[in-house]
């Protein structure tokens, strides 16, 4: 409880904890999910999930997924499309939605400093340590093709 002077008068304010809302209805993400985990993407839900992706040895893909158009237009075709057309490819695969996976998301926005949120946003981890990034500026205004071949150039560096 928070206790508040003006004056004469004393105020007593209770704060009470907030219950996080995801931003979506799960009706629109659960689409744009399946999109990514049924061409092997894992879903990162908590920090639990997140921490324990990248504790894995070799590298792993992470794309922060997003209702926005650049992540439908260019975003999760271009991933797709580097996964499938890559000879090099990342040795794990996983995903967590803005908006509607909260701790998952923020974690995993934790070990992407020191760049600022952003969401699409695809990172490439090696053995935990961020050595990839495409923020959502890198994707707007891209076509898949041009983010699946920046995408390929980094696995045939760090795969």
């Amino acid at each position: 409880m928070a206790h508040i002077s003006l004056k004469d008068e004393t105020f007593f304010l209770f704060l009470l904890p907030q219950k996080k809302i995801n931003m979506y209805p799960a009706e629109i993400v659960i689409p744009m999910k399946a999109e990514l985990t049924e061409h092997g993407f894992a879903e990162l839900l908590n920090k639990e999930d997140v921490e324990n992706q990248l504790k894995e040895k070799g590298t792993t893909l992470i794309m922060i997924n997003s209702v926005c158009g650049c992540a439908a237009g260019s975003a999760r075709p271009g991933v797709i499309m580097s996964v499938m057309n890559s000879e090099k490819k990342p040795d794990h695969l996983a995903t967590t939605f803005a908006g509607f996976d909260l701790e998952a998301v923020q974690t995993v926005r934790d070990h992407l400093a020191p760049y600022p949120p952003s969401s699409p946003s695809v990172a490439l981890f090696k053995d935990g340590e961020l050595v990839h990034m495409l923020e959502r500026h890198h994707i707007e205004g891209k076509t898949a093709q041009m983010i699946a071949n920046n995408l390929i150039a980094a696995f045939n560096e760090y795969c």
